[in-house]
């Protein structure tokens, strides 16, 4: 006998869902507003990230639009099946870009750690390299991340273990794969943010090169937490001043 196996929802699908099924029994009809996120989230009971990873959701599906300085708004209708294919990459392995996030500064936190303590002149230089990649692509408005993830990278390798080195890779490549954090990635203009992630990288590169795993641990925690600020900030869609170019 075969057995189907489905994998479980992610839970900012669950939520997408819920939404799309309000959406689908015209508790939402087309042209209304959406309520504001952070009463969707007491509502459902859980975090505000998780329902911005929802309402990217239905955006990719085309469900809802996001109007600038207003909010998301019900673009259409979902036909009775599109239960069936409730994610944004059409698969349920996509992982929501603030739950990525989450998990590599729990992770790239401890293993910049591990790495002071394993760092070589050699894995040095190609930290340097990798600056010396992400400030070109900079200063020349390359919209690539070459640079950013080729240090992430050196400092899993630093750590000379295979096991989190290939944990770490699996992270970017799912972030790679993602269609939910290019939609985040897609309409960035300002390089603003670049510029401070440049330095946090080179403040996680003084502290390997003082083999000072604290400080390796503490910079690499507070690099991604501005990662993870900056893209909740210019994703606010309950904010006046969001442009809304995060979602289009």
């Amino acid at each position: 006998m075969n057995i189907a196996i489905t994998e479980p929802k992610r839970l900012y699908q669950e939520i997408g869902l819920t939404l799309q099924e309000r959406i689908r029994l015209d508790e939402f009809k087309v042209g209304d507003r959406l309520p504001p996120e952070r009463d969707i989230a007491e509502e459902m009971q859980v975090s505000r990230s998780v329902v911005r990873e929802a309402i990217i959701m239905l955006e990719l599906q085309g469900l809802v639009e996001v109007r600038k300085g207003s909010g998301v708004y019900v673009s259409n209708v979902p036909s009775n099946d599109s239960q069936q294919a409730p994610v944004s990459s059409r698969s349920n392995s996509d992982i929501g870009p603030f739950e990525l996030l989450q998990a590599r500064q729990v992770l790239e936190s401890q293993i910049a750690g591990f790495a002071a303590k394993h760092v070589t002149k050699n894995d040095i230089s190609k930290l340097r390299e990798a600056l010396d990649t992400e400030r070109q692509q900079l200063e020349t408005g390359h919209g690539d991340y070459d640079g950013d993830e080729m240090f992430h990278l050196t400092i899993a390798e630093a750590s000379q273990n295979s096991v989190l080195a290939d944990i770490v890779k699996d992270l970017w490549f799912r972030r790679d794969a993602s269609c939910m954090w290019r939609q985040l990635h897609a309409r960035f203009t300002d390089t603003g943010y670049r510029i401070a992630w440049l330095d946090d990288h080179e403040q996680i590169l003084k502290a390997l090169q003082r083999r000072d795993p604290d400080g390796a641990r503490e910079a690499m925690w507070h690099h991604i937490e501005n990662v993870k600020q900056t893209l909740f900030e210019l994703s606010d869609v309950d904010d006046p001043r969001f442009d809304g170019f995060l979602f289009r």
